[in-house]
């Protein structure tokens, strides 16, 4: 048998020698074999380079439950229960850390509020329900005990457990 190869148009060469020597060799050897994937290639897409730059631009993630929610939530969210977390287990004996991390906690409160109560696209979702819950029994605390009482361990392992299921949701 007989390979062709056309080169030009009007210029045919016949390759049969080099073919068997090339076909022999690779009988020796034999070559790597690779499979192919038959999906329609949506997996890579949402995880390849296009992935990256689409999620770039997208205003929503997708949280640890699978729910997609905007991106500003989330970041506010986690924001807050770092801060808040931070200062519950600060030690209320050391005043100069304690009041940086409670101005922090309190910033972070303003701006969760500010942003995302009332709205309508985080408003039944768990982790905002247990943020919210956390923010009620802090002021509900200092309303009746003054801005300046120390925070029983009842109340800060009750918004600390709410904090905990909040983040499970983010």
């Amino acid at each position: 048998m007989a390979i062709t190869i056309v080169a030009a148009k009007t210029d045919p060469i016949c390759v049969s020698s080099v073919a068997k020597k090339i076909l022999k060799a690779n009988s020796e050897s034999p070559l790597p074999v690779q499979a192919e994937d038959m999906s329609n290639g949506q997996d890579e897409k949402e995880e390849g380079v296009i992935g990256a730059i689409k999620s770039l631009f997208d205003p929503n993630e997708k949280t640890k439950s699978g729910k997609v929610l905007p991106k500003a939530y989330l970041k506010s969210a986690r924001e807050l229960v770092k801060t808040l977390r931070e200062s519950l287990k600060e030690d209320p004996k050391d005043i100069a850390n304690f009041r940086r991390n409670a101005d922090s906690a309190k910033e972070s409160i303003r701006d969760y509020l500010s942003n995302w109560r009332g709205q309508k696209t985080v408003a039944g979702e768990e982790s905002n329900v247990e943020l919210e819950k956390a923010i009620r029994s802090l002021a509900s605390f200092y309303s009746k005990a003054g801005p300046s009482a120390p925070l029983p361990g009842e109340v800060k392992s009750e918004i600390l457990n709410d904090l905990d299921t909040a983040e499970k949701f983010l």
